[in-house]
């Protein structure tokens, strides 16, 4: 009898694990269905032509940020004082080049609490499209980007007084807003007119009769925030 009653007892003990293991895999797939198919994205890796929605960083030559999407950061860059610009996540085709000179983000300016259109150059629009090429959703990566020329300008004393800029106010390595233009068509008209879009530069250069600012960017940082079917 001792024996029949410890079987019993064994027996009852595994239909008690074995609901309990029921119950949560019942819950485990309750909460799983109700994400829907995002949850396949944890565990695969981004495809060329997917849609990605990217949170991003770029930096200036002296690795200080220059516009971002992470809190983190701009709150930073914010309490450190710097000239930073505030921006929302992007969302791109992964592999997908840029038809257009320029991506248009909205970028907050804390100094004047203004909102303009900052234009990401497609040369960085197409470096982070193709980096993110098997990644995963959350990682993150460290990307090299290439410099364009007509970012590195030359502003004569005439032209810094129109924009109300004493040169003698000025040293290099400050930070200054610039304009530049571009196409919003892929292919212009005559009648097409280049939309304006802020860049930030450093004064690299400055003689008696002007700066050079430049408005490129060497480094971004990248991080997956989710991705979904091209």
């Amino acid at each position: 009898m001792g024996e029949k009653k410890r079987k019993e007892a064994e027996v009852a003990r595994w239909k008690k694990v074995l609901v309990v293991g029921a119950c949560v895999l019942f819950v485990v797939l309750m909460i799983v269905s109700g994400m829907g198919y995002s949850w396949l994205s944890m565990f695969s890796s981004i495809k060329p032509g997917q849609a990605v929605e990217v949170s991003f960083t770029l930096y200036d030559g002296a690795g200080n940020p220059v516009i971002t999407s992470e809190q983190d950061v701009y709150a930073k860059a914010i309490g450190e004082g710097r000239a930073v610009l505030g921006a929302q996540t992007i969302t791109l085709a992964a592999n997908q080049s840029l038809a257009i000179e320029y991506y248009p983000v909205n970028a907050y300016i804390p100094t004047t609490g203004e909102v303009a259109v900052f234009g990401l150059t497609s040369k960085e629009y197409n470096s982070i499209s193709s980096a993110v090429v098997g990644m995963r959703t959350n990682e993150q990566k460290t990307i090299t980007l290439s410099p364009s020329s007509v970012l590195e300008k030359f502003n004569d004393v005439d032209e810094l007084k129109e924009s109300g800029i004493d040169i003698a106010n000025v040293s290099s390595g400050d930070v200054l807003g610039m304009t530049v233009y571009g196409f919003t068509e892929q292919n212009p008209t005559i009648n097409s007119t280049p939309a304006a879009y802020l860049r930030l530069g450093e004064i690299t250069r400055k003689t008696t009769g002007g700066i050079v600012v430049d408005g490129n960017y060497p480094r971004a940082d990248i991080r997956v925030v989710q991705f979904g079917s091209s």
